[in-house]
């Protein structure tokens, strides 16, 4: 059994990461608050080469990236020059786009599109990685399946490799513990989020250990399975409207963790 690596998704950062000045300064936050690893995603137009000088100034390291399908499908070698960069090995997707979802002939159209750029990944040392939400676990119209079974049962597990979002599972009727198991050796980096329901009914995202999923179970699962990154992740419904307020709860609540 061996401990994650905590981590945070800059997505959540992200009205705070748009410009390289915004870039430095969240950097610096979040190295005082003892953050060494984080997932780039939602970042503004930074060349590569700032990004990693601003990385290096701090002492940040860059686990995975939330970058467009259409970029991979479209310039995979630009994709793997800013990933070499930055310092990164693990080439990501925040969802698959509209038209690779909700029938069976899109999903395996994405999975042949996704498998083609994981091979040209592997080529460079890297990985193809996928983020899921909520509705991959719905069954689809037009066929027994749901989209994660396909994605589980048919890509090549040395190629197409997960982040789950232990929220959106939960969300999704599922037992994030089960289904990191069926994930097993291809997850690099977990998210962490948590929800709950308010008292009209609506989701709403909330500090890690303040909602409704069972996040020492899943933290247990990720050292069980020996997930090397456990990243906090927050969409909105920041604490009084302050994602940095919200990050350092979620982070505080993360070291605790660590302690078990």
């Amino acid at each position: 059994m061996k401990k994650p690596t905590m981590a945070i998704q800059l997505y959540t950062l992200r009205d705070h990461i748009q410009t390289a000045e915004d870039f430095d300064a969240t950097l610096a936050r979040l190295a005082a608050m003892g953050v060494k690893d984080v997932q780039i995603s939602g970042i503004g137009d930074i060349p590569a080469e700032t990004q990693k000088q601003i990385l290096e100034k701090h002492g940040i390291s860059v686990c995975i990236t939330h970058k467009s399908f259409e970029w991979m499908r479209d310039d995979i070698d630009g994709v793997i020059a800013h990933h070499k960069t930055i310092g990164c090995d693990a080439a990501g997707i925040g969802s698959a786009p509209g038209d690779c979802r909700g029938s069976f002939d899109n999903v395996t159209r994405f999975i042949a599109q996704a498998e083609e750029i994981s091979a040209k990944l592997a080529q460079q040392g890297m990985t193809f990685n996928y983020h899921n939400h909520a509705f991959e676990f719905y069954r689809m119209d037009d066929c027994k399946y749901s989209m994660m079974d396909l994605l589980l049962d048919r890509t090549d597990p040395a190629l197409f490799r997960f982040i789950p979002d232990v929220a959106w599972i939960h969300y999704a009727g599922q037992d994030p513990v089960e289904v990191l198991k069926k994930m097993k050796g291809r997850v690099k980096v977990l998210h962490f989020k948590d929800y709950l329901f308010d008292h009209e009914g609506r989701r709403r995202f909330v500090s890690l250990g303040r909602g409704i999923v069972d996040l020492k179970a899943c933290y247990e699962a990720a050292c069980e399975l020996e997930i090397p990154y456990v990243a906090y992740e927050q969409d909105c419904d920041w604490t009084d409207g302050d994602a940095f307020k919200s990050a350092e709860e979620s982070w505080a609540f993360m070291m605790e963790l660590d302690k078990f």
